[in-house]
């Protein structure tokens, strides 16, 4: 025998103030007796310290508390009994409380030391003589849409310029003594269901290029005590040019935000969910085949880049 969760949304996209409805699916080969089929929502802010992230102190400290967004169970079926064979039995459960409690809902996202998750469970107790049948589903939130903007936000662009005088760590001898310049133009705040555009011209390089990515960074902040513990790991790298391109082409920036692991940029009491890209500019050398897998924050003699912030918002 088994029980799964369906939910009636394929994509398991809700909003707050809607209700999350579907089937639990029981399979038995006979008919058993039940002392009730109740289904639970959850929803939390996981935190957690690494010591990679921290000292030695905060280190200890592990696993932090969740913070409870919201816990809410109701009764889909009393004591009875299920046929033998196959059977759905349909659910409906409110996120929001309708009694005027303002629940603070934060959007879906999984990262690195922060994960907000919300979970619907369904537990089918059999009594003591026999193990209780239950099954888990995650669900994705996202914001109402009356809490949204009004109209899509024009992204901002802010121009840069990458040269040898604007890097703070050392580069090849022939790139500070020949030069280069990479200028262009990147959104830095721009809506979830829209793609990161802008665009970049490589006007000059005495060493050839290898490779021109941008690199999109979570910075996950958590309130430790009287510290706050900020980590910045990497989501994704999208190649904007492989080779030495030409020289005063204007190259398209294109990128797609990853479901889940991004969110609208946050700021909490306990903690802070924030982004930022980089353009990486990688030029040819010998040295960069010793260090394939070198950390993508870590400055080496043949990357340039230029990092920016990056607010992300939901919009209509």
């Amino acid at each position: 025998m088994s029980v799964e969760l369906k939910l009636a949304r394929s994509n398991h996209v809700y909003c707050p103030s809607e209700a999350v409805e579907g089937k639990i699916i029981v399979k038995t080969q006979s008919s058993i007796s039940h002392y009730g089929i109740r289904l639970n929502v959850k929803g939390s802010v996981n935190l957690q310290v690494r010591g990679g992230s921290a000292g030695v102190v905060e280190s200890l400290y592990g696993v932090i508390r969740p913070i409870p967004i919201l816990n809410r169970t109701v009764e889909v079926k009393s004591s009875g009994k299920i046929g033998s064979g196959t059977s759905e039995i349909p659910f409906s459960l409110n996120l929001r409380q309708r009694d005027g409690n303002s629940e603070r809902f934060y959007e879906t996202f999984h990262g690195a030391n922060i994960s907000i998750q919300y979970l619907v469970f369904v537990d089918i107790s059999r009594g003591y003589l026999h193990k209780s049948l239950s099954a888990t589903m995650e669900f994705i939130v996202e914001s109402d849409k009356a809490d949204l903007l009004q109209r899509p936000i024009p992204p901002e662009m802010v121009i840069f310029y990458i040269t040898q005088d604007t890097q703070r760590h050392p580069l090849l001898p022939e790139l500070k003594s020949g030069g280069f310049r990479v200028t262009g133009k990147v959104c830095t705040q721009c809506s979830l269901s829209c793609p990161i555009n802008g665009e970049l011209t490589v006007e000059a390089s005495a060493v050839p290029i290898q490779s021109i990515d941008l690199q999109l960074f979570r910075v996950e902040s958590i309130l430790l005590g009287e510290r706050i513990v900020t980590e910045t790991s990497l989501i994704q790298t999208t190649q904007i040019a492989d080779g030495d391109v030409c020289r005063n082409l204007t190259l398209p920036i294109y990128v797609m935000l990853p479901r889940l692991l991004t969110c609208p940029t946050t700021l909490a009491g306990p903690f802070s969910i924030e982004f930022k890209v980089a353009i990486v500019i990688s030029f040819q050398s010998e040295l960069s085949k010793l260090h394939k897998k070198s950390d993508p924050k870590t400055p080496r003699l043949w990357l340039a880049m230029e990092t920016l912030p990056l607010e992300l918002v939901r919009t209509k």
